[in-house]
């Protein structure tokens, strides 16, 4: 019987285009989440004189997304698990595009605290 030696046969991988294109695809994910960050950072001065809400609410909105993303992996890691990892990232990818985009558009706290959360 043969021993495969996981961490040998990773280390022996040459770095080819499959590779390129993973690296390039977590890229873009990483930079969405980012930009949505950084975006909310943004804004949140304007949202909170023209919603007139506090310091504490506007925290908040940072926070939905933390707690969406806290859900998500509790509910899409087995999920993942079971369909496949790559199609449960498109799919997820493709909700926290959506609601990010839709956040924008959103006219009261309560619609742009739930759009966070869910793009979370």
């Amino acid at each position: 019987m043969r021993t495969i030696r996981v961490s040998e046969m990773i280390d022996e991988q040459k770095f080819n285009r499959f590779h390129l294109q993973i690296l390039l695809c977590c890229i873009f994910i990483i930079i969405c989440d980012g930009y949505d960050m950084f975006m909310l950072g943004t804004i949140l001065p304007s949202l909170m004189t023209e919603w007139k809400i506090t310091a504490v609410e506007a925290g908040l909105f940072s926070s939905y997304a933390l707690f969406g993303m806290m859900i998500g992996a509790l509910v899409f890691g087995p999920i993942a698990d079971k369909f496949g990892r790559k199609k449960v990232i498109l799919i997820c990818t493709v909700i926290f595009s959506i609601f990010t985009f839709t956040s924008g558009f959103a006219d009261t706290p309560t619609s742009f605290g739930i759009q966070r959360f869910v793009a979370g």
